[in-house]
């Protein structure tokens, strides 16, 4: 981008994330803060801004994933799993943007102990992460894949645990004559800075397929992450598609008190709204607007088989029958993980799925599809 140059934000986004080298996901840096970390739980919230230090000593990377909090929610994940590799000729497990593994570990050690060894195959962006996972998971050897695209044919189960809110989105909205418009990044003498612009047609066709004219608004669009879902309904030949992720159903994404969008980034355990910050070393990302995934899905040919919050599926599949198992950093984690107030509701799971003729034990009491 020259002097003065103006990039729309998503191709910004994907080249502060995702340039060879450069990136957040493909520099060297550790993102995901492990789970030999301790007392790494900590609330994150839009006011805390990204000079303020955090509150706990010891803590790594710039933020904590559910996998990483306690084994419990691979292991309960992997109840649902099996399920759907029992009623696969050649099943396979798929996990897109693995972060360090441990998902992964903790599926295949419980998939193992109800006598699945299916094949794991991780695509991974980051070559840093990539290390990790090979380390990981080095004790499966025979089990474990990684390849660099989605292919045709797949059979078995796909997943991907915040791997959406981390795609480059589009960011448009509604000027104060309702037109719509396009947020990009240039240049200036003080360093990046926001232009706006009059949004291309398909840009602002397809928000205003998505929510009325609404002066003064700003949103996200994630065309991306459209896209990825069509190329997974291409891919999959029988099976399931898991996606847990925090976001919102498009009656509450495009609802008018949420004027300015869902857009975050995250350094050091800190959430603050602020892209500029420190580009290429802080993580980026939005909310999930799960309607729109599910509606891509549908003309994909994909079935809409469950959609729920996350702890409404962790508890359905059986999260509270490995209690005698936890520890008691697995049951704060767990506490966590199902909160109202914390993960429980933000976080959504999404099932989708082709030629599985069986009930989703994850979904089996407060299925929220209707919503969709």
């Amino acid at each position: 981008m020259g002097a003065g140059g103006w990039l729309a934000f998503h191709r910004w986004m994907s080249e502060v994330l995702y340039a060879p080298g450069l990136g957040y996901y493909s520099a060297g840096s550790a993102k995901i803060a492990s789970r030999e970390v301790p007392n790494q739980i900590q609330n994150q919230t839009p006011s805390q801004t990204p000079d303020q230090k955090p509150e706990r000593s010891g803590l790594t990377g710039d933020f904590v994933t559910a996998p990483e909090l306690t084994p419990m929610f691979g292991r309960t994940i992997a109840r649902q799993v099996a399920d759907v590799l029992a009623v696969c000729e050649q099943p396979k497990i798929l996990e897109f943007g693995a972060g360090t593994g441990q998902l992964a570990r903790d599926l295949l050690e419980a998939l193992e102990q109800m006598g699945h060894h299916p094949v794991y195959e991780i695509l991974e962006l980051s070559a840093d992460l990539k290390e990790r996972q090979q380390q990981t998971l080095k004790d499966w050897p025979e089990q474990m894949r990684w390849i660099d695209a989605p292919y045709e044919g797949f059979e078995g189960v796909i997943l991907a645990n915040e791997v959406l809110d981390a795609m480059p989105v589009h960011l448009v909205g509604f000027d104060d004559n309702s037109e719509v418009f396009e947020r990009g990044v240039i240049c200036s003498d003080q360093g990046f800075a926001w232009q706006d612009r009059v949004a291309p047609d398909n840009i602002a066709a397809a928000l205003r397929d998505r929510m009325p004219a609404l002066p003064n608004y700003l949103t996200e669009i994630n065309l991306a992450g459209e896209a990825w879902i069509q190329t997974l309904a291409r891919c999959l030949k029988k099976g399931l598609v898991l996606l847990i992720d925090y976001g919102f159903t498009a009656r509450e994404y495009y609802h008018p008190q949420r004027a300015q969008g869902t857009l975050m980034c995250h350094i050091q355990h800190r959430a603050h709204d602020n892209p500029f910050f420190a580009p290429g070393l802080q993580d980026i990302t939005a909310h999930v607007d799960f309607s729109a995934m599910a509606n891509v899905a549908h003309q994909g040919s994909l079935e809409i088989l469950g959609f729920t919050s996350q702890a409404n599926f962790l508890l359905n599949a059986g999260l509270a029958e490995l209690a005698g198992d936890m520890t008691p950093t697995d049951i704060r984690a767990v506490q966590k993980l199902v909160s109202e107030a914390e993960m429980g509701e933000l976080f959504k799971v999404l099932a989708l799925g082709r030629d599985i003729d069986l009930p989703l034990r994850g979904f089996k009491r407060s299925d929220r599809r209707h919503q969709l």
